[in-house]
């Protein structure tokens, strides 16, 4: 699938551009050990990291990146940037911006003392017909400070910036958010509706089960082996 970004020419080269998924893995992943002795049990687990589903989940989809530094200081915001103007309808030069908590009422991520961060994206994303595009928290990234709000854009007809509002839920972080962090992990999703269907399992439908469920079972990697599809292209 071809997904198109697009940045002011003005910045081209001065923000970091999205990457794949696959290639912004965490480094806490990659250093995990696939295989640990567990006290409990009394014998040696595979790790989350042999998981395909985990990996997987995380590697779906593209990355979009901070624009830019965003240092942290006792719940204060700030950042050392000053983006060129461009001839374009005018953008905010700001990296973040926040949403009111009033915008929140009644919602679970209601809290009255704090605001809700918005991380500004300069990147415009064109998907091919009928797809639209899931924007989330990057999958698995508890470690990040913030927890990105799920959003689903029509973004095969809409060109103009999207944007991704956040909770800041780390409210000891002093520090620098550095640029390039991932602030959302994006997905691709067909806008056709689902037509769901209901049937019991058996027959062909059973066999199949069957076949796999004793393949699961006769030991580790069946479905990494027969089930999973290499993805190319990242």
């Amino acid at each position: 699938m071809k997904v198109i970004f697009r940045c002011p020419p003005e910045l081209k080269g001065l923000i970091p551009e999205p990457i794949p998924a696959r290639r912004g893995l965490p480094d806490w992943l990659k250093a995990m050990p696939t295989k640990v002795d567990s006290a409990d049990l009394g014998f040696e687990v595979e790790t989350v990291k042999q998981c395909p589903p985990f990996v997987d989940a995380m590697s779906a989809g593209f990355l979009m990146p901070l624009a830019a530094d965003i240092q942290v200081k006792d719940g204060t915001f700030t950042w050392d940037w000053d983006p060129p103007a461009t001839t374009l309808t005018g953008y905010t030069r700001a990296p973040m911006a926040v949403h009111v908590a009033d915008q929140l009422v009644q919602t679970p991520f209601f809290e009255a003392d704090t605001y809700a961060v918005k991380f500004i994206n300069y990147w415009t994303v064109e998907l091919p017909k009928g797809f639209g595009l899931l924007c989330t928290h990057p999958v698995n990234r508890a470690d990040l400070p913030f927890r990105a709000v799920t959003g689903f854009v029509h973004a095969d007809n809409y060109a103009n910036f999207i944007h991704f509002p956040a909770q800041w839920v780390d409210r000891d972080f002093d520090g620098v958010l550095a640029r390039g962090t991932p602030v959302a992990q994006c997905m691709p999703v067909p806008l056709e509706g689902l037509d769901l269907v209901f049937e019991t399992l058996e027959g062909e439908a059973a066999d199949r089960f069957n076949e796999t469920k004793t393949a699961v079972r006769a030991g580790a990697g069946a479905y990494r082996k027969h089930h999973r599809q290499r993805r190319s292209g990242g």
